[in-house]
């Protein structure tokens, strides 16, 4: 981790395009300003844990519903399989 001290209106640029400024310091907050191009997203850390949970949880639900129409679907072919196995048979 790199630690910088900055006073208020300084900034530190990440990468080419990210500036990231001190606007104003009252007491133990510190306002801080971000200029960075419109597709780079910037999110408090607690939202961005929050987006990264729902994700999670969203691609879990996701895939026990693709297993269970997977699993739906097998038995519906297996069974349509054996049918047709049956009239060929008769």
């Amino acid at each position: 981790m790199l630690i910088l001290t900055r006073k208020s209106n300084e900034s530190v640029i990440v990468g080419n395009n990210i500036e990231i400024r001190v606007l104003d310091i009252r007491g133990d907050q510190v306002r801080i300003g971000f200029s960075a191009p419109s597709n780079i997203p910037i999110y408090r850390k607690e939202v961005h844990e929050a987006i990264q949970h729902e994700n999670a949880q969203a691609a879990g639900h996701g895939t026990h519903r693709l297993e269970t129409i997977s699993l739906s679907l097998g038995r519906e072919l297996a069974d349509t399989l054996r049918t047709v196995k049956e009239r060929k048979s008769a």
